[in-house]
């Protein structure tokens, strides 16, 4: 198995367009423009069907990286896996984090296992089939054949898989109609979460974490069904699925690595600790190792209630609940981890427990 080294940087953004400080990482030297594999951001819009500041950042880093890589920028979105989630609430702040690989030796003396990431694309989706176990098939397979890119066979070492998935407008709902076919829901807004759902439900079977005869009506109901290291993020920007696997391996001559843990409700901070004493930076940080990114999903409870009391982030027509969770749990992770530059993405439908949400985080190593 090839050796590879990941790299990771984290850049803050003063807009969805900001571009300025990734450049000039490149132009020090200090990025290899040809080593980008991926590159998640956190932008400032509603996160919503309407949110047109992920596709805004999309399309903004693949105008700046085309001259740099020699390509198109059509080309550089095909080459480059791009995930932008929508909504800094509260004290959530704006950025990106980049994701290298290239070949390199693994040092003597390098012990234990490392990260390393992969990804993989599936096909575009008919509307009829987003939400639905087309999604859920396609997912799998896309899975895993991001974990076979990565290099990382055993499923128990993945910690993290980011998803990015297409949503449902009124144009793709007509389409399907005007074939006979109806979607499985006619709300735009709604379609995130059947998307977001049925691509973790996706992760889920690729890793083994429930069995494969998934149904279409088992989406958005069976809530006992998730995956613990599922993060799927839905946007009117693609028609298709974005899969990046995060893991550790042997085999890797990076100086990073990923854990994770599974919150039960918005306000686990014991499950955030213990992600974080998972890669040395518990109460008592080992020494050496330093916080570069963390994480999390984030959703309003879908019974109403956290630990017995009651809330209203369902029931408030100005904001949407997506919203409310992303602020309470940024808020959470970012008061624990000293910083608000932290990556929470809301909708967390069959990701981890229903309230709940996975939480990795990646930590540097000297």
């Amino acid at each position: 198995m090839r050796t590879t080294a990941v790299g990771v940087f984290k850049i803050a953004t003063r807009g969805p367009g900001d571009v300025a400080g990734l450049m000039a990482m490149i132009d020090s030297g200090a990025i290899d423009p040809t080593s980008i594999l991926a590159i998640l951001g956190k932008t400032e819009g509603n996160g919503g069907v309407n949110d047109f500041t992920r596709e805004y950042a999309v399309a903004a880093l693949c105008t700046a990286l085309a001259p740099k890589l020699g390509l198109s920028s059509q080309a550089v979105e095909q080459r480059i896996a791009f995930v932008m989630s929508g909504g800094t609430e509260g004290v959530l702040t704006p950025h990106l984090t980049v994701f290298t690989r290239s070949e390199a030796e693994r040092p003597a003396g390098m012990s234990g296992k490392r990260l390393r990431i992969g990804i993989a694309h599936t096909r575009d989706f008919l509307p009829e089939e987003i939400g639905r176990s087309a999604q859920i098939t396609e997912t799998a397979a896309a899975v895993t054949a991001a974990m076979a890119d990565a290099g990382i066979t055993d499923p128990a070492d993945i910690h993290f898989v980011q998803i990015k998935c297409p949503l449902l407008t009124s144009d793709r709902i007509e389409t399907a109609n005007a074939r006979g076919n109806k979607t499985a829901t006619i709300g735009s807004y709604s379609s995130m979460a059947y998307s977001r759902g049925a691509s973790a439900l996706g992760v889920a079977v690729a890793l083994g974490e429930i069995a494969p005869d998934v149904r279409d009506e088992d989406v958005l109901r069976r809530y006992d069904l998730f995956s613990n290291v599922a993060s799927t993020s839905s946007g009117i920007e693609l028609l298709h699925n974005v899969v990046i696997v995060f893991g550790n391996s042997a085999s890797s001559a990076s100086e990073f690595e990923i854990g994770h843990a599974v919150m039960d409700d918005a306000i686990d901070a014991t499950a955030v600790m213990s992600a974080l004493k998972g890669v040395g930076l518990g109460a008592t940080p080992q020494p050496g190792r330093e916080l570069v990114n963390i994480f999390a999903k984030a959703e309003a409870s879908p019974d109403g209630t956290i630990r017995g009391f009651r809330h209203t982030m369902l029931e408030d027509t100005d904001i949407s609940s997506t919203r409310h969770a992303r602020a309470a749990v940024g808020g959470l992770i970012a008061g624990l981890a000293g910083t608000g530059a932290v990556y929470v993405s809301g909708g967390a439908e069959h990701q981890g427990p229903a309230g709940g949400g996975p939480v990795a985080v990646i930590a540097r190593l000297s």
